[in-house]
């Protein structure tokens, strides 16, 4: 009989579902086992494909993992025949093939997952006064004279001037090589890409067609998150989104949140590489996606903007992101930066592109936030507003006219449904809406890709299709507020048992309990309940969040804001109602709270169509009052305090006007109470 704890441990990506499996195990198996959505058709015989993995070796300190070189069992025959016809990606392995041998972390690539993810980074509608870098014109160029000897470039450069205005024009070489075939096929009249930003840097060409070349320029504004990439292909012209597509960061397969990536490069020579070549490989595929969706040729693509958080930034950039692990959280650089994409080496784009990144406003305040401020300008608000941005790692600007501050809380993968006993990421059959009825303490809820709720009629058909296979981050955060509202949970954060409750869904789960919202066991399905643990998860994610806004509260000696906006996916699929009874904003009147979309994503677009936006973000940074929680002393006073649902001390009356919650508590150890108020009696 074997010992289960000396079982190899496996940690599966981008789902964080993770378990112990006998020493052998192929890791499709493991994913069955485990719950964690991993294609395969042709019964593990190596036929579909469709069952690869990608593992990930290495010191992994947040999954407490050390992934030898060993961990997976060596090539087969199979895995080598499947190769050699058809051709595996490097790195990845068949999951039906690949046996387990030791602790691994595996990903599970989007093309791998059963119910593909979705990635809600939406282009949010609105009006930009376009000025862009890049732009066409048209010119005739003198031919070449033996009589007057100059270069074509010379002859190109001179006729922009007399013709466009544009004095002291430059090319790359790659430009400068195919010149004068271009000039011969347009007998001497060429379409110019010219390329002028705000920064008073020499114009830039940055391609050329022969003749007249009427169609439209693009751009990417590129949102690169800790857990997804969402980008937008956006016309230079009109501004107008013409496709949008998102994707799962890859780095996820070396740590969830932003501390045990730098951690993995801390740990692992060459780490930082390998993180910096996974998110420009995954970068330049959605660039791909995006303009063959659009029907366009990738050299019509001549600029993109990225927002991303300073070890985004770093790694993005191939720079060593551990000084930023460590105070004083110094970056390589805060400006904003321009480059060419040959210099990333990314694929999908004309490797002329221009690429511009927005200024970092601190080591742990990035450009991500400064995209935010550019698009909520918080600087011009007459009222004093709170602008949170919630992922992995949360924005978070308070401010009107008189002053901006910023900072940034560490809230983890919680809110994405990671570290979530039946959490998952958004998809279909994933639960993301929830409402508990207080008097019966009976569910009923709504899964991505059904419109019904689970108590219409209709719903059990409709759900066939795609199952119901967890529980995304909307939906935990719900899950979590209804239980404090309906008396499941008391202030503390404890879940009560079913004599406390009244309900058998309150189950025992070891010491703690949980309560169950589904259970399809009885069909092959999950049992899909929120844990003590999730609970906990859940405390931590929304203390930070909290205690950061205070932060910036107290920076500005204020007890209340006059609106707060919500920005991100969170701020589009969460209600105001549920984020303040968890506690993870102020107390505000619920017509305060709105949502702002994907802020950061439409911050880059704004710089995308307009360089005067550009110079305008780059001065406002300079002006931001930065806050940093990692060092502050009352940070962790104020996420004590936060811990309780919704705030141990901090009132909330405008919540106190629409919601009322149970006064329990469930106790029952050291308080003297036996959970429904009553002294417990002492034994003699």
């Amino acid at each position: 009989m074997t010992d289960a704890t000396t079982d190899p441990l496996v940690v599966f990506t981008p789902s964080g579902k993770r378990g112990r499996v006998a020493r052998g195990t192929p890791v499709l198996a493991a994913a069955r086992k485990l719950g964690v959505d991993l294609d395969s058709v042709c019964g593990g015989r190596g036929i579909c494909s469709k069952c690869q993995v990608a593992p990930a070796y290495g010191d992994f300190a947040k999954h407490g993992v050390h992934a030898g070189a060993d961990a997976l069992s060596e090539w087969n025959a199979v895995e080598e025949r499947y190769d050699r016809i058809r051709g595996l990606p490097k790195g990845r392995r068949l999951g039906c093939q690949a046996q387990i041998q030791g602790d691994i972390v595996i990903d599970v690539p989007p093309e791998s997952q059963v119910h593909k993810q979705v990635v809600r980074k939406a282009a949010t509608m609105r009006d930009i006064a376009m000025n862009p870098a890049t732009r066409l014109v048209l010119v005739e160029v003198e031919e070449p004279d033996m009589h007057v000897p100059s270069g074509d470039f010379e002859r190109l450069a001179r006729a922009l001037k007399e013709q466009w205005q544009v004095e002291g024009v430059t090319a790359d070489l790659s430009l400068l090589a195919r010149l004068q075939p271009v000039l011969r096929k347009g007998s001497w009249q060429v379409t110019v890409a010219l390329y002028h930003d705000h920064t008073g840097a020499s114009p830039r060409i940055v391609e050329i067609w022969p003749g007249l070349q009427e169609g439209p320029l693009y751009g990417l504004a590129i949102d690169l998150g800790s857990t997804t990439i969402a980008a937008h292909l956006t016309d230079l012209a009109t501004g107008a989104v013409t496709a949008s597509a998102g994707a799962m960061n890859p780095q996820i397969r070396f740590g969830e949140d932003l501390m045990s990536r730098v951690s993995y490069a801390m740990m692992n020579p060459g780490g930082d590489a390998e993180m910096t070549a996974a998110v420009r490989e995954a970068i330049g595929q959605l660039a791909g996606k995006l303009a063959a969706e659009a029907g366009i040729e990738a050299e019509r693509i001549v600029e993109t903007v990225f927002v991303c958080n300073p070890v985004m930034h770093h790694l993005l950039l191939g720079f060593d992101p551990v000084e930023l692990g460590q105070a004083p959280f110094a970056l390589v650089t805060s400006n904003a930066i321009t480059l060419a994409a040959s210099d990333l080496g990314l694929r999908g784009l004309n490797p002329r592109a221009r690429i511009y990144v927005l200024p970092c406003i601190a080591g742990h305040v990035g450009a991500d936030a400064a995209a935010v401020a550019l698009s909520e300008q918080p600087g011009r608000s007459q009222d004093l507003v709170l602008v949170v941005d919630v992922g992995t790692n949360a924005e978070i600007l308070l401010g009107d006219t008189s002053r901006v501050l910023a900072c940034s809380s560490p809230t983890g993968p919680a809110f994405e449904g990671a570290q979530i006993s039946s959490g998952q990421r958004a998809a279909p059959g994933a639960i993301e809406r929830i409402e508990i009825d207080p008097a019966t303490k009976e569910p009923r809820f709504r899964v991505i890709g059904v419109d019904l709720w689970s108590d219409e009629d209709g719903f059990t058909e409709a759900a066939g299709k795609t199952g119901i296979t967890g529980i995304c981050g909307s939906g935990i955060i719900e899950a979590v507020a209804e239980m404090r509202m309906a008396g499941l949970l008391d202030g503390s954060g404890l879940i009560g048992s079913a004599a406390q409750t009244g309900t058998p869904r309150c189950i025992p789960d070891g010491r703690t309990q949980a309560y169950v919202i589904w259970d399809g066991t009885e069909a092959g399905g999950p049992l899909i309940s929120v844990t003590q643990g999730d609970i906990r998860a859940i405390q931590l994610a929304k203390s930070a969040l909290y205690a950061g806004a205070r932060l910036l509260m107290d920076e500005r000696n204020v007890d209340k804001v006059d609106r707060v906006v919500l920005a991100g996916a969170f701020g589009a699929h969460i209600s105001p109602k549920h984020a303040m009874v968890l506690g993870m904003i102020p107390d505000v009147p619920l017509d305060k709270v709105t949502s702002a979309g994907n802020a950061a994503g439409t911050g880059a677009r704004i710089a995308l169509c307009n360089i005067d936006a550009r110079a305008e973000i780059e001065a406002t940074v300079r002006q931001i009052t930065k806050v940093e929680t990692a060092i502050e002393p009352k940070f962790q006073d104020h996420f004590v305090a936060a811990n309780a649902i919704p705030h141990k001390t901090d009132p909330f009356p405008e919540l106190s006007k629409i919601v009322s919650l149970p006064d329990v508590s469930f106790n029952t150890h050291g308080s003297g109470e036996d959970g429904s108020g009553r002294r417990r009696r002492r034994r003699s």
